[in-house]
């Protein structure tokens, strides 16, 4: 399928006037953000909210469980629950840098859709992993290109937005990606079921995980619960909390400048040492020698953006 050009450009105009320095920036649409990148970079680790990333120009990279996801302006991105993941830039430049725009996805709106559409029921099929690559469709392309126009009429977000976002969704139904996100809507299927775990659990990272519990409370055996939940994120749960609380602790340590054992003790770990040893296995650093290295980073591009 070839690509709207046109529409590429719009958006690459749109995003490029908008932000001038690398970074990940919210716009004022609820869900909306673009991003930029001006050199190609090694995985940096990150977490993916169930969304819609789109590359206008450029070329990235997501690494989920040792399986890469490359995507770029033919293909687009879709997570269906909050993956732990490495994110990487393939292709970009100072001259060309890479630009985007990250949609966060309305799990309800599309449950309605799905209802409204009369789609037919889903078989449950082997549970999917809960990120895939999909083709963009000039469909698709043109309802982003329109959402991001209202960011030059800013009176018509509230109304107008919505209906978009709404569009989009529907677009994504229509898309290969489509059973993807079915079988995280569909209340009686075990994708949603470990939809539902992944909530409570980063809600309560810093608890004692006992698997049959929690399996229990999602209504699942703890050996079918423990196999579908690593099918979708590429974790066990065990992993996946540990993710959650070493990535707490990094923010404690970065914005709130709790000292290594505070964080540790905080998120949930009783030994400061495994705490260590697990965020520099993690991070590839230890902790404070990763959290000074961030902020020289961040002081750098406040430098760059003032200047």
């Amino acid at each position: 399928m070839t690509i709207n050009h046109s529409l590429l450009a719009t958006l690459v105009q749109s995003i490029g006037s908008r932000i001038s320095t690398p970074g990940d920036y919210a716009m004022p649409i609820p869900g909306l953000g673009f991003y930029r990148r001006e050199h190609p970079s090694a995985p940096v680790v990150c977490m993916v909210e169930p969304s819609v990333i789109l590359v206008a120009q450029g070329e990235k990279q997501l690494w989920v469980g040792g399986e890469g996801y490359p995507y770029d302006t033919s293909r687009f991105l879709l997570t269906s629950l909050d993956i732990p993941a490495n994110s990487q830039v393939r292709v970009a430049s100072p001259a060309n840098p890479c630009l985007g725009l990250t949609f966060q996805l309305d799990l309800r709106v599309l449950t309605e859709l799905i209802a409204q559409s009369e789609l037919p029921p889903l078989r449950e099929p082997a549970v999917m992993k809960g990120v895939g690559i999909g083709a963009i469709t000039d469909g698709m392309l043109a309802s982003f290109a329109r959402l991001v126009a209202l960011l030059d009429e800013p009176e018509a977000i509230p109304v107008l937005a919505p209906l978009i976002s709404r569009e989009i969704h529907y677009r994504l139904l229509k898309s290969d990606q489509a059973v993807r996100l079915r079988q995280i809507c569909a209340v009686d299927g075990q994708g949603y079921r470990i939809a539902k775990a992944v909530d409570w659990l980063k809600l309560n990272y810093d608890a004692t995980l006992r698997i049959e519990e929690l399996a229990a409370r999602v209504q699942m055996s703890a050996a079918t619960f423990h196999h579908h939940f690593r099918q979708l994120t590429a974790m066990s749960p065990l992993q996946y909390q540990k993710w959650l609380r070493l990535n707490e602790a990094r923010r404690l340590m970065l914005n709130e400048h709790q000292d290594v054992s505070r964080a540790a003790f905080k998120v949930g770990y009783e030994s400061p040492s495994q705490f260590s040893r697990e965020y520099s296995r993690l991070f590839g650093a230890p902790p404070k020698r990763d959290i000074a290295a961030l902020r020289g980073k961040s002081e750098i591009n406040a430098q760059s953006s003032s200047s």
